[in-house]
């Protein structure tokens, strides 16, 4: 019989930190990663108010991102872009219009904003960050 040296092991992984996986994200916060997180738990973050477009998170073994890098999390309207029309034609519905919002937007075409009133509740809305597309998620910066 012959020694033969033994097969080499690799320490089993943390109780404590599941392994990577390509399908979770990391998420930082304060200088600690949390997680892992899925997709959909990133999308409820976001709407919580928890995630914001600047927000640090890696993905599997990956390095780090900003949370706007992500596909599908972030509407493809961007936000710059709805405020000025919001500014300059929003007497006119262009802006609900631009966010997909159709009804709202005839709405507001044939009211002129809603005698103004409107036109100045959406602008508060853009400007502080509270407006979403009609998909619901919230706007790219």
């Amino acid at each position: 019989m012959t020694d033969a040296p033994p097969p080499e092991s690799t320490p089993p992984p943390s109780a404590s930190q599941p392994p990577p996986n390509e399908d979770q994200f990391m998420v930082s916060r304060m200088g600690a990663e949390e997680g892992p997180y899925t997709f959909d738990d990133l999308q409820a973050q976001l709407r919580a108010g928890m995630i914001r477009h600047d927000t640090l998170l890696r993905r599997g073994t990956s390095g780090q991102f900003m949370a706007r890098e992500v596909p599908g999390l972030f509407s493809d309207k961007e936000w710059l872009t709805t405020v000025l029309l919001s500014f300059f034609v929003g007497w006119f519905g262009i802006d609900r219009f631009y966010l997909g919002y159709v009804g709202l937007g005839v709405l507001k075409l044939i009211s002129f904003g809603g005698f103004g009133i409107w036109y100045i509740i959406d602008l508060i809305l853009l400007v502080t960050g509270r407006m979403t597309d009609s998909k619901g998620l919230p706007l790219r910066r």
